[in-house]
């Protein structure tokens, strides 16, 4: 259903912007400038103002109907509680063995400190 009045939507928008375009302005619109033709221009012009107003209608109650269409669909009856608490980390572990720092092991058994890391 969604769907199908989407596409009668697209459909609807393309009707008004055509009639919109073909409506006579200070530069002629696209129906053009000659009076003679099957219609007045005065019958045009009442026509194409009363097809924008209906299809400008239609388009808004649609907009309508889809907007109340889609907020009925994702509607899932329960909030969402992840958003309002932080995840919670695990504090990270000290390590239990030193890395052993084999230029600092030299340096403390060259210089006789016992308290220097032992090497491996």
């Amino acid at each position: 259903m969604f769907t199908f009045l989407l596409v009668v939507q697209a459909i609807i928008a393309a009707a008004l912007v055509t009639v919109i375009l073909m409506q006579r302005s200070e530069g002629g619109g696209l129906t053009g400038g000659s009076p003679t033709g099957l219609m007045s221009a005065r019958g045009a012009a009442d026509f194409l103002t009363r097809a924008t107003a209906i299809l400008a209608t239609v388009f808004v109650l649609l907009c309508i109907a889809l907007a109340t269409i889609a907020s009925l669909n994702n509607r899932t009856g329960r909030v969402d509680a992840t958003a309002a608490t932080p995840a919670q980390t695990a504090p990270l572990a000290a390590p239990t063995t030193a890395p052993v720092d084999p230029l600092a092991a030299a340096a403390g058994q060259a210089a006789g400190n016992s308290t220097a890391p032992a090497t491996k």
